[in-house]
């Protein structure tokens, strides 16, 4: 099955994958190469990381040696999918009078969910992980385009709460209480 994805003045993508070259769709490597080098920075913490004799099983290597399969694995996947379907020009962007776009990417999200990460890492330490982590989420729900901004405060307040009290009970860590102090 292909989609018939034309554009004034532009040949259809499907009938000319290689158009533009090897490089033309397959921008999606580029993260794919990003979750490749964080499972390497991952690996190299993991093997350089001093584990205590009387660490308790399952140890303090567990979670990270979880995270750091699931990275290679999301590489590899991301991957195999960008190369086996790169992605076509969106038809529903008309290009302008002189040519091709240079980019469709969304740098208006892309502004707001830097601008909440900012805002989390400047508010995590005087604030505490509950409030800086549910405006972390809120901001990137929003960035994202969600419909309902009410419904996302409250759902980001209850899994920052939630973060917070896995950390805790789950695994005796504390993360900053801030304002809140003595109430977790």
């Amino acid at each position: 099955m292909t989609t018939d994805v034309t554009t004034p003045g532009h040949e259809r993508f499907d009938e000319h994958p290689r158009a533009g070259g090897f490089r033309r769709g397959r921008s999606g490597l580029v993260v794919a190469g990003l979750v490749l080098a964080l499972a390497i920075y991952l690996t190299h913490g993991i093997l350089t990381m001093e584990v205590p004799g009387s660490a308790a099983t399952p140890g303090p290597a567990f979670f990270p040696v979880i995270l750091t399969v699931c990275a290679y694995l999301l590489a590899i996947l991301l991957a195999v999918q960008v190369l086996r379907t790169p992605d076509g020009p969106d038809p529903e962007i008309v290009p302008p009078p002189g040519g091709e776009h240079r980019t469709q990417s969304d740098w208006r999200a892309l502004g707001i969910t830097l601008a909440a990460f900012l805002l989390f890492t400047a508010m995590l330490v005087p604030v505490g992980w509950v409030i800086s982590a549910a405006v972390l989420f809120w901001g990137v729900a929003y960035a994202m385009g969600s419909p309902r901004p009410t419904m996302d405060i409250g759902i980001a307040l209850v899994f920052s709460c939630g973060v917070q009290a896995f950390f805790s009970a789950g695994l005796g860590l504390n993360l900053p209480a801030g304002i809140l102090e003595g109430l977790f």
